[in-house]
């Protein structure tokens, strides 16, 4: 780690604050180019004990660069991972307050439920498929907090990985009954198609992101929880949904779920 304790803990102020008041900031790395992945994470638990001291309670987890694409564009090697609390909730069909958001865009995700912990080191597919309870279709909401969707690496980690809010779908299917890296999605803005994609675009097969997060929240004394929803990245890239509009994410298994983008801004 090359930042202390105090500036850890300012900029997890700093970016909390950014998110909770939805108004955007310069990445962080431009006055803190030497901040590594371990402070980066830092940042992102204490923006984590925030929320739990308010009352607010970890329900599952996020992975984020988990296309090789998208590892190659942010220069790295492996994704990266945030938390969901309860708060970020939205059922099946709600709606999403924009005024509460900077700058949202829409990814399709294959969400895994555990029935027993998932921990590492030495996790692999096998291991999350034979700890998986089920699995359904959701959609997240990113929204980074940086300025013009700009940032590196480090940025996104300490941003816990530009989470928004997140909803999943009625269906939930044992993972046996799937392939899911063939399971396939269509995006639907108003009723366009605007982009299509298979599990397969995560990692080769989406369980492989669970075993990559349970290998690294290993390396900090962490596991992931039975009961917690895992969405396993965004399966197509991020898609722009105008204030007002309706998305649609339709699966070739797992069913649809939707999502309205709220009433356009006075």
């Amino acid at each position: 780690m090359k930042l202390d304790q105090e500036t850890i803990a300012g900029l997890a102020e700093h970016l909390e604050n950014a998110e909770l008041q939805a108004h955007d900031v310069l990445k962080i790395t431009d006055e803190h180019p030497e901040m590594d992945w371990d402070d980066a994470y830092a940042i992102q638990a204490e923006i984590l004990r925030r929320k739990l001291a308010r009352g607010n309670r970890v329900v599952g987890l996020k992975a984020g660069l988990t296309s090789h694409a998208k590892m190659k564009q942010m220069g790295v090697d492996t994704p990266c991972f945030g938390f969901l609390v309860d708060t970020f909730s939205v059922a099946d069909g709600g709606e999403i307050k924009v005024g509460e958001l900077i700058h949202p865009k829409v990814e399709p995700e294959i969400a895994f439920v555990l029935k027993r912990a998932l921990k590492g080191p030495g996790c692999h597919i096998g291991a999350v498929l034979a700890a998986t309870d089920f699995v359904m279709p959701g959609i997240e909401i990113i929204d980074s907090r940086y300025r013009d969707f700009k940032f590196l690496a480090g940025d996104v980690v300490a941003d816990n990985a530009s989470s928004g809010a997140y909803m999943t779908g009625p269906v939930a299917l044992p993972p046996e009954d799937l392939d899911l890296s063939t399971e396939a999605v269509l995006v639907e803005v108003d009723g366009a198609i605007v982009d299509s994609a298979t599990g397969a675009s995560i990692m080769g097969h989406p369980a492989e992101a669970l075993a990559l997060a349970a290998n690294d929240l290993a390396k900090r004394g962490l596991a992931i929880e039975a009961g917690w929803v895992v969405l396993t990245g965004g399966m197509t890239d991020a898609v722009f949904a105008p204030p007002g509009s309706s998305v649609a994410c339709h699966f070739s298994s797992l069913g649809s779920v939707f999502i309205n983008g709220g009433p356009e801004p006075a």
